[in-house]
Protein backbone atom coordinates (compact mmCIF):
# COMPACT_ATOMS: atom_id res chain seq x y z
CA UNK A 1 0.00 0.00 0.00
CA UNK A 2 1.15 3.28 -0.85
CA UNK A 3 1.79 6.03 1.68
CA UNK A 4 0.26 9.27 1.68
CA UNK A 5 2.62 11.90 0.03
CA UNK A 6 2.55 15.37 0.29
CA UNK A 7 3.77 18.53 -2.10
CA UNK A 8 2.71 17.73 -5.78
CA UNK A 9 1.49 14.10 -5.87
CA UNK A 10 -1.01 14.90 -3.08
CA UNK A 11 -2.09 18.07 -4.54
CA UNK A 12 -3.48 16.05 -8.20
CA UNK A 13 -6.73 15.07 -7.07
CA UNK A 14 -7.35 18.35 -5.74
CA UNK A 15 -6.33 19.95 -9.26
CA UNK A 16 -8.44 16.76 -11.03
CA UNK A 17 -11.73 18.14 -9.41
CA UNK A 18 -11.00 21.75 -10.15
CA UNK A 19 -10.30 20.74 -13.83
CA UNK A 20 -13.60 19.23 -13.32
CA UNK A 21 -15.36 21.99 -12.06
CA UNK A 22 -13.91 24.41 -15.04
CA UNK A 23 -15.52 21.69 -17.52
CA UNK A 24 -18.75 21.98 -15.71
CA UNK A 25 -18.71 25.68 -15.54
CA UNK A 26 -18.11 25.71 -18.90
CA UNK A 27 -20.58 23.37 -19.69
CA UNK A 28 -23.28 25.76 -17.90
CA UNK A 29 -21.81 28.28 -20.52
CA UNK A 30 -22.66 26.75 -23.37
CA UNK A 31 -26.49 25.81 -22.12
CA UNK A 32 -26.54 29.45 -21.41
CA UNK A 33 -25.26 30.38 -25.22
CA UNK A 34 -27.96 28.16 -26.10
CA UNK A 35 -30.87 30.13 -24.06
CA UNK A 36 -29.75 33.05 -25.81
CA UNK A 37 -29.37 31.82 -29.61
CA UNK A 38 -32.93 30.94 -29.30
CA UNK A 39 -34.26 32.85 -32.52
CA UNK A 40 -31.15 34.14 -33.00
CA UNK A 41 -29.37 31.74 -35.41
CA UNK A 42 -26.02 29.57 -34.05
CA UNK A 43 -22.80 31.06 -35.26
CA UNK A 44 -21.07 31.55 -31.88
CA UNK A 45 -23.00 28.87 -30.51
CA UNK A 46 -21.25 26.46 -32.35
CA UNK A 47 -18.25 28.48 -31.32
CA UNK A 48 -18.99 27.98 -27.98
CA UNK A 49 -19.95 24.57 -28.66
CA UNK A 50 -16.83 23.26 -30.12
CA UNK A 51 -14.50 25.39 -27.95
CA UNK A 52 -16.36 23.01 -25.29
CA UNK A 53 -15.91 19.72 -27.06
CA UNK A 54 -12.54 20.01 -27.52
CA UNK A 55 -11.75 20.92 -23.92
CA UNK A 56 -13.35 18.27 -22.84
CA UNK A 57 -12.25 16.03 -25.54
CA UNK A 58 -8.31 17.08 -24.39
CA UNK A 59 -9.00 16.41 -20.71
CA UNK A 60 -10.38 12.83 -21.53
CA UNK A 61 -7.66 12.27 -23.95
CA UNK A 62 -4.70 13.06 -21.75
CA UNK A 63 -6.34 11.11 -18.63
CA UNK A 64 -6.35 8.50 -21.51
CA UNK A 65 -2.75 8.33 -23.24
CA UNK A 66 -1.27 9.71 -19.69
CA UNK A 67 -3.17 10.12 -15.86
CA UNK A 68 -4.22 6.77 -16.60
CA UNK A 69 -1.17 4.91 -17.39
CA UNK A 70 1.20 6.42 -15.03
CA UNK A 71 -1.75 5.79 -12.22
CA UNK A 72 -1.50 2.01 -13.25
CA UNK A 73 2.31 1.66 -13.38
CA UNK A 74 1.85 2.85 -9.21
CA UNK A 75 -1.09 1.17 -9.03
CA UNK A 76 -2.36 -1.74 -11.07
CA UNK A 77 -5.18 -3.17 -8.75
CA UNK A 78 -6.62 -0.23 -10.59
CA UNK A 79 -7.31 -1.40 -13.98
CA UNK A 80 -11.37 -2.40 -13.68
CA UNK A 81 -11.49 1.23 -12.36
CA UNK A 82 -9.92 2.98 -15.26
CA UNK A 83 -11.42 0.21 -17.51
CA UNK A 84 -14.29 1.88 -16.42
CA UNK A 85 -13.44 5.44 -17.04
CA UNK A 86 -12.08 4.96 -20.83
CA UNK A 87 -15.41 3.21 -20.86
CA UNK A 88 -17.12 6.43 -19.98
CA UNK A 89 -14.84 8.56 -22.23
CA UNK A 90 -16.01 6.82 -25.09
CA UNK A 91 -19.60 7.00 -25.00
CA UNK A 92 -18.79 11.18 -23.93
CA UNK A 93 -16.53 11.26 -26.93
CA UNK A 94 -19.75 9.87 -28.80
CA UNK A 95 -22.24 12.41 -27.07
CA UNK A 96 -19.43 14.88 -27.99
CA UNK A 97 -19.53 14.65 -31.85
CA UNK A 98 -23.64 14.65 -31.93
CA UNK A 99 -23.49 18.06 -30.30
CA UNK A 100 -21.01 19.04 -32.59
CA UNK A 101 -22.44 17.56 -35.26
CA UNK A 102 -25.80 19.39 -34.31
CA UNK A 103 -24.43 23.17 -33.68
CA UNK A 104 -23.26 22.96 -37.34
CA UNK A 105 -26.09 22.35 -38.24
CA UNK A 106 -28.43 25.17 -36.31
CA UNK A 107 -26.39 27.72 -38.29
CA UNK A 108 -29.08 30.01 -38.99
CA UNK A 109 -31.84 27.96 -37.63
CA UNK A 110 -33.63 28.28 -34.31
CA UNK A 111 -36.50 26.18 -32.35
CA UNK A 112 -36.39 22.88 -33.19
CA UNK A 113 -32.13 22.62 -33.93
CA UNK A 114 -31.29 24.51 -30.57
CA UNK A 115 -34.05 22.03 -28.61
CA UNK A 116 -32.31 18.78 -29.98
CA UNK A 117 -29.18 20.37 -28.98
CA UNK A 118 -30.41 21.29 -25.22
CA UNK A 119 -31.31 17.81 -24.90
CA UNK A 120 -28.10 16.56 -25.81
CA UNK A 121 -26.20 19.21 -23.95
CA UNK A 122 -28.77 17.69 -20.70
CA UNK A 123 -28.23 14.54 -21.24
CA UNK A 124 -23.94 14.84 -21.19
CA UNK A 125 -24.25 16.98 -18.31
CA UNK A 126 -25.84 14.24 -16.68
CA UNK A 127 -23.09 12.08 -17.96
CA UNK A 128 -20.48 13.93 -17.27
CA UNK A 129 -21.41 14.56 -13.47
CA UNK A 130 -21.75 10.60 -12.71
CA UNK A 131 -18.65 10.28 -14.61
CA UNK A 132 -16.81 13.11 -12.60
CA UNK A 133 -18.36 12.10 -9.49
CA UNK A 134 -17.01 8.89 -9.72
CA UNK A 135 -13.63 9.49 -10.74
CA UNK A 136 -12.60 11.64 -8.39
CA UNK A 137 -13.98 9.46 -5.76
CA UNK A 138 -12.34 6.90 -7.43
CA UNK A 139 -9.33 7.93 -8.70
CA UNK A 140 -8.58 10.79 -5.95
CA UNK A 141 -7.34 8.51 -3.28
CA UNK A 142 -4.87 6.95 -5.45
CA UNK A 143 -3.29 10.45 -6.95
CA UNK A 144 -2.86 11.82 -3.11
CA UNK A 145 -0.91 8.29 -2.50
CA UNK A 146 2.94 8.06 -3.75
CA UNK A 147 2.38 8.14 -7.49
CA UNK A 148 5.52 8.92 -9.03
CA UNK A 149 4.95 11.72 -11.55
CA UNK A 150 8.24 13.75 -10.69
CA UNK A 151 9.71 12.52 -14.07
CA UNK A 152 7.08 14.29 -16.04
CA UNK A 153 7.25 17.86 -16.96
CA UNK A 154 4.40 20.52 -17.49
CA UNK A 155 4.13 19.26 -20.83
CA UNK A 156 3.62 15.64 -20.14
CA UNK A 157 -0.78 14.50 -19.33
CA UNK A 158 -0.65 17.31 -16.58
CA UNK A 159 -1.28 20.09 -18.93
CA UNK A 160 -3.97 18.57 -20.90
CA UNK A 161 -5.62 17.46 -17.73
CA UNK A 162 -5.54 19.46 -15.07
CA UNK A 163 -4.71 22.67 -16.69
CA UNK A 164 -8.02 23.74 -19.34
CA UNK A 165 -7.10 26.42 -21.75
CA UNK A 166 -9.88 27.44 -24.22
CA UNK A 167 -8.55 26.35 -27.51
CA UNK A 168 -6.50 28.82 -29.80
CA UNK A 169 -6.18 29.22 -34.04
CA UNK A 170 -2.86 28.21 -35.44
CA UNK A 171 0.15 30.16 -34.19
CA UNK A 172 2.03 32.10 -36.23
CA UNK A 173 5.51 30.94 -36.45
Amino acid sequence: MASPRTGRTAALSLQLSQAHNELRRRLTGVRSALGRHQGAGGDSLTAHCLAFCTALTTHHQGEDDGLFADLLRERPDLAPTVAKLVEDHGLIAALLTRVRDLAEQAVGEDGAALEAIGRELDGLAAIMESHFGYEERAIGAALDTALDVSGRDEDGWIQPVLRLRTPQGPQEP
